[in-house]
């Protein structure tokens, strides 16, 4: 068994939505996350360095990983040139102190990025100390009919990639088996999207606990494998009725994190 060691636990800023990523800093501090993860989108905020720079020092919390825009909605976020996005994700966490930029693979219909994707990660991360982190996705799926939207492939562990993010509730979409997808993606795993899932053809990102993934035994896992990434609370409090009962979905999904990575790693406290 691997050196236990201390594993933050940062709080995305989409985990706030429809409020926005300021809002997302001042939950994070108040209920005591480690940190942040920026969701770049249509937020002007998270679009600009120093106004998030403003929000991590005000409310003494880091930006710990940057999720570049990728969604079907950030087509035109930093440029519609998929590397420049990236390029400008890697520039923004460099400038913050963020260790980890978080990509989806390419879209099927972007074609050449997604023939020079596997490579050019490996070059962009060879040119930097911060980690890109190729998250896992599912098919799209509708009634009986299932479209592969992502290419080279929705499940990165298929392809070589220096590091890569798990995100359970991807993988509840994917019905994949979760905690096989872990080991196959050994001591790569950078990066973990927390959030729990049914297997519904919608990606549910439900608070841990409340879905059939293998949340607590993944947490659990972390010590073994020696993981020196975060771990990301990413979960969608749409539904939530007003900002208290967001901030207590939060709060849940925070103390069930941390209650699971106690028991086989050191976790820090603010």
């Amino acid at each position: 068994m691997a050196e236990p060691r201390d594993v933050s636990v940062a709080l995305s800023t989409a985990s706030v939505y429809p409020e926005s990523t300021a809002t997302a800093f001042e939950i994070a501090a108040r209920l005591g996350y480690d940190g942040v993860e920026v969701m770049v989108w249509t937020d002007p905020v998270s679009q600009d360095i120093e106004a998030l720079r403003r929000l991590s020092d005000y409310h003494a919390i880091p930006i710990l990983a940057v999720h570049a825009p990728c969604l079907l909605i950030t087509q035109r976020v930093w440029s519609t040139d998929p590397w420049v996005k990236l390029q400008r994700a890697r520039a923004a966490a460099e400038k913050l102190g963020a260790s980890t930029v978080v990509v989806h693979p390419p879209f099927r219909w972007q074609r050449q990025y997604a023939r020079d994707f596997v490579d050019g990660i490996w070059r962009m991360a060879n040119e930097t100390d911060v980690r890109f982190a190729v998250e896992n996705m599912y098919p799209w799926r509708y009634r009986d009919r299932e479209m592969l939207a992502y290419a080279p492939d929705w499940d990165v562990t298929r392809h070589d990639y220096r590091h890569f993010t798990i995100d359970l509730s991807h993988a509840a979409t994917a019905r994949t088996d979760t905690l096989e997808m872990f080991d196959r993606m050994g001591d790569r795993l950078g990066h973990v999207h927390l959030a729990d899932g049914r297997g519904s053809a919608k990606d549910e990102h439900l608070v841990p606990g409340r879905g059939t993934q293998p949340c607590a035994e993944v947490l659990e896992r972390l010590g073994v494998t020696g993981f020196d990434g975060h771990v990301v609370i990413e979960v969608n409090t749409r539904r939530a009725m007003s900002t208290a009962e967001r901030e207590a979905d939060l709060a849940e999904a925070l103390a069930f994190t941390r209650k699971h990575l106690a028991s086989a790693v050191r976790v820090p406290r603010r």
